[in-house]
């Protein structure tokens, strides 16, 4: 079988550098891993096997399915099911070693009439997302669960100045007072960057793990993990007037050379690059001309000497993707597709 024309070439020592930064960051603090959404493309076996290797113990995945994808935990490790416990996930979650992450009066029902073991808890303290209020936290509901972690999210952490943050803090401390558990949690990456208040016992990052900066603070600290290479199909002259790509949104000035590289939006390179993205050949950046197509892109190849069957690394540093396109740095990572070729090195 061929190699595809598409590869993520991804830095196992950056990976594992950003995780052990984070776990300083947070002081005493045990730092975890958020591996949900395939471990936010890079492959969530690929990233525990790394991150429990260097010491991680507590990990977590939005769904059962992604849970079940991880039954084979290294030994003493930990798995966290963020989105809970539906009934139809019940008959999995009674039989499977992770733990559901209760996230409303329902849920705590559920898992109370069927006699479910240690479980996690979220509790809302601003975000209004998931989680139990605080009035439902304090009003009993959670008597004769086995509390392992009670956590919160923030919602702003990424603003350091941002009032809300201070808030939930406030009330997360207000639900630690009345809610029993063995570790208490509440910062993702950017929350860890706030300062070690907002740490608790347990850390729970994600995006700065895969080498997105979560906040300035983080600038300078978190190694970029993943490098994306496309393969040049076809290197073609394109001559003064004529167009390329769909919509003929870009006319040569004049004589030019163009490669088109296997990769679009379908592989998660969005149309949002399209006049604002860049390949490199030795480190000379080729801007990208015309439209993003679903499979294909044209970059000007200038004086470079780029030729068929070439590989070129797409310009993808995520902070500065995500400053150019308007795309979240999540995004960037989360959509990248299911045909790149993955290699660890």
């Amino acid at each position: 079988m061929s190699e595809p024309p598409l590869r993520l070439t991804l830095d196992s020592s950056a990976l594992v550098a950003n995780w052990r930064w984070l776990r300083a960051e947070g002081g005493q603090a045990d730092c975890g891993a958020a591996v949900k959404a395939d471990g936010y493309g890079l492959g969530a076996a690929a990233v525990v096997e790394r991150f429990a290797a260097a010491g991680c113990r507590d990990f977590f995945v939005a769904t059962w399915d992604e849970a079940e994808a991880l039954k084979d935990l290294p030994a003493g490790a930990a798995l966290s099911v963020l989105h809970g416990v539906r009934s139809a996930d019940m008959p999995r979650a009674l039989a499977s070693k992770a733990r559901p992450v209760l996230n409303s009066p329902a849920q705590v029902a559920r898992w109370k009439a069927a006699g479910g073991g240690a479980c996690d808890v979220m509790v809302d303290t601003g975000m209004n997302r998931l989680g139990l209020t605080i009035e439902e936290a304090r009003s009993g509901l959670l008597e004769g669960l086995r509390i392992e972690t009670l956590m919160s999210h923030l919602a702003c952490a990424e603003e350091a100045d941002h009032g809300l943050n201070m808030q939930q803090l406030y009330a997360f401390r207000l639900a630690k007072g009345f809610v029993k558990a063995k570790r208490y949690s509440l910062a993702n990456s950017a929350g860890i960057c706030l300062g070690p208040r907002y740490a608790f016992d347990l850390t729970r990052p994600g995006l700065a793990l895969y080498g997105g900066v979560p906040t300035p603070a983080a600038e300078g600290h978190i190694r970029p993990v993943v490098r994306l290479e496309a393969q040049l199909i076809q290197r073609r002259m394109v001559r003064a007037g004529q167009t390329v790509g769909y919509g003929a949104t870009f006319t040569a000035p004049a004589e030019m050379q163009v490669g088109i590289l296997n990769i679009g939006y379908a592989d998660g390179y969005l149309r949002a690059f399209a006049g604002k993205g860049h390949a490199l050949v030795d480190g000379v950046r080729c801007p990208l001309i015309g439209r993003v197509s679903m499979d294909l892109v044209a970059v000007d190849l200038g004086q470079t000497h780029a030729g068929e069957g070439d590989w070129l690394e797409i310009g993808y540093d995520l902070a500065q993707a995500a400053a150019v396109t308007g795309l979240s740095q999540y995004e960037l990572l989360t959509g990248l597709g299911g045909r790149y070729q993955r290699r660890w090195t």
